[in-house]
């Protein structure tokens, strides 16, 4: 079966991020949608809240016939770098590869995004030719240039690397605009993960005009304080 994942997205628990997880679930079933990959930056504190909530498992299969991907974007020491099937702890300025040693070993998947986009830190060329990477986003809905995707894509064809697509939503209302098409039999964090490797399709459209400049004025808001997630045993305690 054909399933529809968003591998990019960030809820409130980003610094620049402006809604909730379960608004970001909400919307996603609207779009057709069958799960998203929850990359906040720097931290895995929105994807403790939802196994809290019980919207994420932790044996990695569905809620409710809909499935999370927990995962990161961590600021590593070159560049942004997508950390999925993981909950991780605070790494940034890491080297990268560190960090993808890191997922390695946790059994993760070490992606990076929006890496030509010379308005972003992205990982560049230089630093992509000797990290050993799963694959590349090549398409990103919030690119600064659409020519920056192409390069991506260019270069994940020649390094004959697996190829993603994101939304980088940032806002409810933009998730789903990109998203990656996965085809297999086994509907969870393991498979989808599993099935990046084997093949993939890409479902590529940009952000609209209202929704990349809500997502610039988000960034430029970075240091308003970013929510933080407390286990339910620190709350009865606080």
């Amino acid at each position: 079966m054909a399933y529809n994942i968003d591998l990019h997205c960030h809820s409130w628990y980003s610094g620049d991020g402006v809604s909730s997880p379960e608004s970001l679930i909400a919307s996603a079933r609207k779009k057709g949608l069958h799960g998203f990959a929850l990359t906040d930056h720097n931290t895995s504190d929105g994807c403790r809240y939802m196994l809290d909530k019980g919207l994420v498992r932790e044996d990695g299969q569905p809620v409710d016939d809909f499935l999370i991907i927990p995962g990161v974007e961590v600021t590593t020491a070159e560049g942004h770098l997508l950390c999925l099937g993981v909950i991780l702890p605070y790494l940034k300025g890491t080297p990268a590869a560190e960090v993808c040693k890191i997922v390695h070993e946790m059994g993760g998947l070490a992606i990076p995004p929006h890496p030509y986009d010379m308005f972003r830190a992205g990982i560049r060329q230089s630093v992509l030719d000797v990290l050993d990477i799963d694959g590349l986003e090549v398409f990103n809905a919030a690119t600064t240039l659409k020519r920056y995707n192409a390069q991506a894509f260019e270069y994940a064809t020649m390094k004959k690397l697996p190829m993603t697509a994101g939304s980088d939503a940032h806002h409810e209302s933009a998730i789903g605009t990109a998203y990656t098409i996965l085809h297999t039999d086994d509907f969870s964090v393991k498979g989808i993960l599993g099935q990046i490797s084997k093949g993939t399709e890409l479902n590529q459209r940009y952000m609209s005009p209202k929704d990349a400049l809500r997502k610039t004025w988000n960034n430029w808001l970075r240091l308003r304080r970013r929510r933080v997630h407390k286990p339910p045993t620190e709350r009865g305690n606080s």
